[in-house]
């Protein structure tokens, strides 16, 4: 039963990160970088110290008590994971929201999935059950689902003109953006790793009486300033190279609406990691594979938002069934994953 919650809760935690890119859109007058650092405030210092102090009993001390060289990786995981959270946002721009998060989350859901028991010589065990066979068996349908978007991205390049594929998204470019999207799907499954290297200061707010459920939160405060690390320098670096520093005092622009807007951006990101923290507490003896639930409910969500905002306008109909075929190919192994994960419970 707990591990039917876990899936749940890393739903949620999907949905949460497939829809948090929507406010975004609503931002007007401001460039990129500067809608881009305002909502991170939001996701990695206001939301972690937030919702931690509302769910972890004595932040603070937690904090304090953790180990220096826990502290460390926990920081430096999360900004190799800045890496991939900020060329993110630049994958959205170029790619859309579904054939975008395809190809991020699909290299991510990889790379944080089989990294970490690797990392902790936990792999041959994993081969050696069934339970795990049967986790690595909806880890390789998940990455055919998302081989099948991407197809379905290029068949959309080749089926529509750059007027039709301009009308859906602004700067759509298919080469640009999947190099960035490479880099990006690789650089984000840091965060798995962080969660990993943060698991001592997990056991310490434990041991102060946090909930088994929001333990994760401790750790999210060192993991996401580090994501702020990259973030703020490369938005504050472009906000004066391109002298955008301006926007936030701009008159003409609608500051406290795009502030609005861009604060429910960030915390509906920063849910993605509450829920997941949730749901990874839930997930049993391979914990790690919830990374692969919450990459395949992201990949699910965002595509079903790109179908709605009509990023596959004017594409053709084998097109339409191609995309199609690859999100109900990923939701699958969302089962697959559970069913390997319920064996080993």
């Amino acid at each position: 039963m707990a591990v039917i919650w876990g899936v749940v809760l890393h739903a949620l935690g999907g949905f949460a990160s497939g829809s948090f890119y929507l406010p975004y859109k609503k931002v007007q007058g401001w460039a990129w970088e500067s809608y881009w650092l305002v909502g991170g405030i939001f996701s990695w210092v206001f939301a972690p110290l937030i919702f931690g102090l509302l769910t972890v009993p004595n932040l603070f001390d937690v904090l304090a008590e953790a180990p220096t060289e826990t502290v460390w990786w926990s920081y430096f995981w999360g900004v190799l994971w800045g890496f991939g959270g900020l060329t993110f946002g630049l994958t959205m721009r170029y790619l859309g929201l579904s054939l975008g998060m395809a190809v991020v989350l699909g290299l991510c859901a990889v790379f944080g999935t089989v990294v970490p028991p690797i990392w902790q010589g936990q792999f041959g065990t994993l081969m050696s059950t069934l339970s795990g066979q049967v986790i690595i068996l909806g880890l390789a349908v998940c990455v055919l689902g998302i081989s099948i978007c991407g197809v379905a991205g290029m068949m959309k390049e080749k089926s529509m003109t750059d007027d039709q594929k301009k009308e859906t998204i602004m700067e759509f470019d298919l080469k640009k953006g999947i190099l960035v999207a490479i880099f990006s799907g690789v650089m984000s499954a840091c965060f798995s790793f962080g969660v990993t290297a943060g698991q001592p200061i997990a056991e310490l707010a434990l041991k102060h009486g946090a909930d088994p459920l929001f333990v994760n939160n401790a750790p999210y405060v060192f993991i996401l300033l580090g994501g702020l690390t990259t973030n703020a320098i490369w938005c504050i670096y472009l906000n004066i190279k391109n002298k955008t520093y301006t926007d936030y005092r701009n008159v003409s622009a609608p500051a406290v609406r795009n502030i609005i807007f861009c604060a429910m951006a960030g915390v509906t990101w920063y849910l993605q990691f509450f829920f997941y923290g949730m749901g990874d507490s839930k997930m049993g003896e391979y914990r790690f594979s919830g990374w692969t639930l919450h990459m395949a409910f992201i990949i699910a969500f965002s595509s079903f938002w790109g179908l709605y905002l009509h990023e596959w306008r004017g594409a053709n109909r084998p097109t339409m069934r191609t995309i199609t075929l690859g999100i109900a190919t990923v939701v699958f192994s969302t089962v697959v994953v559970g069913i390997g994960n319920y064996l080993a419970e």
